[in-house]
């Protein structure tokens, strides 16, 4: 009786719920009939961030614009070399300083077009020179920024014209200077033929000299004229409001649209307005005073994009002393924040469609060349090709021609091996 009783079966009757056994662990037997303390969900702009309504196509813009930037800073490295090529083995030792987190030759490999892998017929390593192709565009880049002089000088006087006093860091500048249009010597090459506009007080501070009122007028202003003629809108509906465009998906709550309706009317003191004998002292118009400066500084690059942790260079000279990612959330019609490509940058959404920009410049025409080389990979590329040997001029005889083919075999037979041996050479 007493082995049936205490049986696995019957014991299985008699033991505890798990459920009560974690109550009882987790309350104590002090503390079991007290109640749950309902926590408030956290509200920042972080989470606010990873809940937002995504963009998939700028995000796959973005994603793209990464590869390119790591290919042109491969071809920065190769550029610098004396020969004008550079071995595998010394541009795995600069892939941590350009941020690549792939193998150099699996990355080198996936863009034909842009990269030419060879193997060296002395020294009978792997070297890898920029594609012609690439290095035209390259220098067509150099080219066009600098025949766009004039644009990107009224592009520097809008952005002092914004600031409090007329100056801007040096630094900030050369951080943004890409996305400006300026070419890397600008301070050398540009900044002597404009004297009478800029002057340099000290090293680190651009001054403006003199202010053009005609420059004096957003790029928003011409949104709000176009709107005020073609839709025939009445002008308290145009005079202060902003282009908004919503990402697929995004969930309108109740009372959104009523509340935005209000802010499209809200007046504000405009970008180039001096606000220093009208204090703003209303919360909402000193916000919408930030947007519009953000607006237009983003309207001024080239791209219409901005790395956000590169804005807040501008916080103290443009008086935005509020969280700008925070800000920048709060209106997603205007402003969009992706976080792929290693870092979180702001777009302006009406200057996109489809993943391209609406309004083409010269030098984002030339930069979308370079990108279509990124996106067509190794498309209609025979693989043979990427296997070539370097041989001087003077010497393509006969004999020659016979070591030619032999090295363009062995470069076959060792590309599946490189990576293994990279990898070795770099733990020696």
């Amino acid at each position: 009786m007493a082995s049936k009783l205490f049986s696995p079966k019957h014991l299985r009757v008699f033991s505890p719920r798990p459920q009560m056994l974690d109550e009882a662990f987790c309350y104590g037997p002090f503390n079991r009939s007290m109640q749950r303390r309902w926590k408030k969900p956290v509200d920042s702009a972080r989470t606010r961030l990873e809940g937002r309504t995504r963009d998939h196509r700028l995000d796959k813009l973005m994603i793209q614009l990464k590869n390119l930037r790591l290919a042109l800073d491969l071809h920065a490295v190769i550029s610098q070399q004396r020969n004008g090529y550079a071995s595998l083995q010394l541009l795995l030792r600069w892939r941590r300083e350009i941020g690549l987190n792939t193998e150099i030759g699996a990355f080198l490999k996936k863009y034909p077009r842009i990269f030419e892998i060879y193997v060296h017929p002395v020294k009978r390593n792997h070297c890898c020179r920029i594609t012609q192709k690439m290095a035209d565009l390259v220098a067509e880049e150099d080219a066009v920024l600098r025949e766009n002089e004039t644009a990107v000088v009224q592009r520097l006087k809008k952005l002092l014209m914004m600031s409090t006093d007329g100056t801007l860091n040096m630094h900030a500048l050369w951080l943004i200077r890409k996305e400006l249009g300026l070419p890397d010597d600008y301070r050398s090459s540009m900044l002597p033929n404009h004297l009478s506009d800029f002057s340099l007080e000290t090293p680190d501070t651009l001054t403006l000299i003199t202010r053009d009122e005609n420059l004096a007028v957003a790029s928003v202003e011409e949104w709000r004229d176009k709107e005020y003629t073609e839709k025939w809108l009445a002008e308290y509906e145009t005079k202060y409001a902003f282009p908004v465009n919503f990402p697929t998906g995004f969930k309108i709550e109740k009372g959104f649209r009523e509340k935005l309706k209000n802010w499209q009317r809200l007046p504000y003191t405009k970008p180039y307005e001096k606000n220093d004998l009208h204090p703003i002292t209303n919360a909402e118009r000193l916000e919408k005073r930030i947007v519009g400066i953000l607006h237009e500084l983003l309207s001024s690059t080239v791209e219409k994009m901005l790395p956000l942790e590169r804005l807040s260079h501008f916080r103290r000279p443009f008086l935005m002393e509020v969280n700008l990612r925070e800000l920048l959330l709060k209106h997603p019609g205007i402003f969009y924040i992706s976080t792929k490509g290693s870092t979180q940058t702001v777009l302006l959404r009406e200057s996109y469609n489809k993943g391209c920009l609406v309004e083409p410049n010269p030098v984002y025409s030339v930069r979308r060349k370079m990108l279509e080389l990124i996106l067509a990979g190794c498309r209609g590329i025979v693989q043979t090709e990427n296997a070539i040997s370097l041989v001087e001029e003077d010497s393509q005889g006969s004999s020659h021609g016979s070591q030619n083919h032999t090295c363009q075999v062995d470069n076959m037979n060792s590309m599946s091996q490189f990576e293994s041996d990279s990898s070795v050479e770099s733990f020696s």
